[in-house]
Order: C-alpha cells, then sequence, then structure tokens
C-alpha cells in the first residue's frame, strides 16, 4: 500500500508513532524524580516496623513466639509456605504439645452452641 493511498487518519497515527512523545516538555503536578518529597529509608523503615498490620501490634507471649518461630523454621526448612493443618499439628507436637484434658468450648463461639461429634 502507498502512503497516498492511505487516509489522513491513518497518516496521523503513523506519524505520530515515529515520534518520540518523551521529547515533548509536558508540565506535571508533581516532579517525583527530584526526590525531594521521598521520604528516607530510614523513615520508610521505621514506619513499616512501627505498624504491623498482620499482627496488630500485639505484645506476644513466650509460648506464642516460641511456636511462630517453629512454624517459620519449619516452613522455611520443608520449603512449604502454607502448611497444611497436619504438619502445623507435627510441629506443635515437636514443641512438646500434648492433649491431657477434655476438650473445651472454642474461643469465640457461644456455649449453646452443641459440638457435632
Amino acid at each position: 500500500m502507498k502512503t497516498e493511498d492511505t487516509p489522513s487518519a491513518e497518516k496521523a497515527t503513523i506519524e505520530s508513532r515515529r515520534g518520540d512523545r518523551r521529547k515533548k516538555s509536558v508540565p506535571v503536578a508533581v516532579e517525583r524524580r527530584s526526590g525531594k518529597d521521598r521520604r528516607s529509608k530510614e523513615e520508610i523503615g521505621e514506619r513499616r516496623r512501627q505498624v504491623d498490620p498482620t499482627t496488630c501490634e500485639k505484645e506476644y507471649s513466650e509460648e506464642e513466639l516460641a511456636f511462630m518461630r517453629a512454624m517459620d523454621l519449619y516452613k522455611r526448612n520443608n520449603r512449604r509456605p502454607f502448611p497444611t493443618w497436619s504438619e502445623v499439628l507435627e510441629v506443635l507436637r515437636s514443641l512438646g504439645y500434648r492433649k491431657t484434658e477434655p476438650a473445651t468450648a472454642l474461643p469465640g463461639i457461644p456455649v449453646s452452641v452443641k459440638r457435632q461429634a
């Protein structure tokens, strides 16, 4: 197809593709590349340390910390980012937990709800 046969709309499109859009001087609302408005790495790291949405800033007991460390170690060594409940139970048993008393009501579930066996 020759250039003479191309409609004017297509010509404009082809010509605009040839030009480099980055050469245009278009004003922007905020210059982000200057780094003036950016926070330092220390500020970002500090902010992230202060607010942890997964833990909600909870103070963990030694028992909870030991379990979390054991789970983390298990997941890393076995390359299991999402262990099954059976694997979680294995980790608990490896920490020495055993069932010694009869089951009680689950936390957060009203006592009036009967358990199905």
